[in-house]
């Protein structure tokens, strides 16, 4: 049974590799971690081995029991759309940019949820996989009417912090496989209940990566740029921004190619778990010129 509390999977069963077969009995825990590689260029490197990779645990080094190129595991997506009013005029793109990200990414084993928040926090499509359902579903994702400001006092609100939280303790904390959140927003915040570190740590406990994709109105300021930067690196994902070298649709396009290029790698801590507490990872590779992106702490739990 999988321990669904942890950030970086602790997977108590029986483990096969596409490389290495590696059995762990029943009481084992074994940590997962998702890497994608860079080189100079910025190109994703996808012909590594375990043996160039290196796994550190609070500084100690570990033993990589198992590897897989391209890992096949299911696939959890959730779309975080900012609908507060400053994203009026931008919400067209992002509406169609999303649908031919997700026609084109996802498969008969992934999932995807599409949550929208401004003054509130709502799920406009739960847990599906069914691309007529997101069809239908993301024209409906609009700003506030009128009279739905009226009631609010015309006070408004974006509650980023909140949105991020409810995505994950809600949905992803009982997901298995893989799981990341993007985030479309010009990283507005105002309103939320939680703090940007509760956020954090509840992407970080539910195991889920959050790429960020800064979209603003150019006459609205994107003063948010730090909140989404830190909500990606700290998670393990990717801080995006639409501009007019890069548009929304080539910035999807990115994150699809390195959602398909990721290196699945476990390893047993050698330092048992005698209390719940954060522990450190660090993963590098041994040849030159080339950059990992990965979770750099996982929730350590007996």
């Amino acid at each position: 049974m999988l321990h669904r509390w942890l950030p970086i999977a602790i997977l108590p069963f029986a483990l096969v590799s596409a490389q290495d077969e590696a059995t762990f009995s029943l009481d084992v825990r074994v940590v997962n971690v998702l890497a994608s590689v860079r080189d100079k260029s910025g190109a994703f490197v996808r012909d590594l081995s375990k043996d160039d990779f290196k796994v550190l645990e609070d500084g100690r080094p570990q033993k990589i029991a198992y590897f897989a190129r391209e890992t096949n595991l299911p696939l959890t997506l959730g779309l975080l759309i900012d609908t507060s009013m400053s994203q009026a005029r931008v919400l067209d793109a992002e509406r169609a940019a999303s649908y031919r990200f997700l026609d084109n990414m996802l498969r008969d084993k992934d999932q995807v949820f599409v949550m929208q928040f401004d003054m509130a926090v709502q799920m406009a499509q739960d847990l599906t996989s069914s691309r007529r359902q997101l069809e239908e579903t993301l024209p409906l994702v609009d700003t506030p009417t009128h009279a739905e400001l009226e009631m609010e006092g015309t006070r408004g609100g974006t509650l980023l912090y909140d949105a991020v939280v409810k995505a994950s303790r809600d949905v992803m904390k009982g997901r298995e496989g893989r799981k990341a959140l993007i985030v479309l927003s010009d990283g507005g915040e105002n309103g939320s209940t939680a703090t940007i570190e509760e956020a954090i740590d509840a992407a970080q406990l539910s195991d889920t990566l959050i790429y960020s994709i800064l979209f603003a109105d150019a006459e609205y300021p994107s003063w948010g740029r730090g909140i989404l930067k830190r909500l990606s690196k700290e998670t393990g994902g990717g801080f995006y921004e639409v501009s007019k070298k890069e548009s929304i649709g080539e910035i999807y396009a990115q994150i699809q190619d390195e959602l398909r290029s990721q290196y699945s790698m476990g390893y047993v801590p050698e330092r048992p778990v005698t209390a719940p507490e954060f522990r450190r990872i660090a993963v590098t590779v041994d040849r030159p010129g080339l950059t990992v992106r990965a979770r750099d702490k996982y929730w350590a739990r007996r």
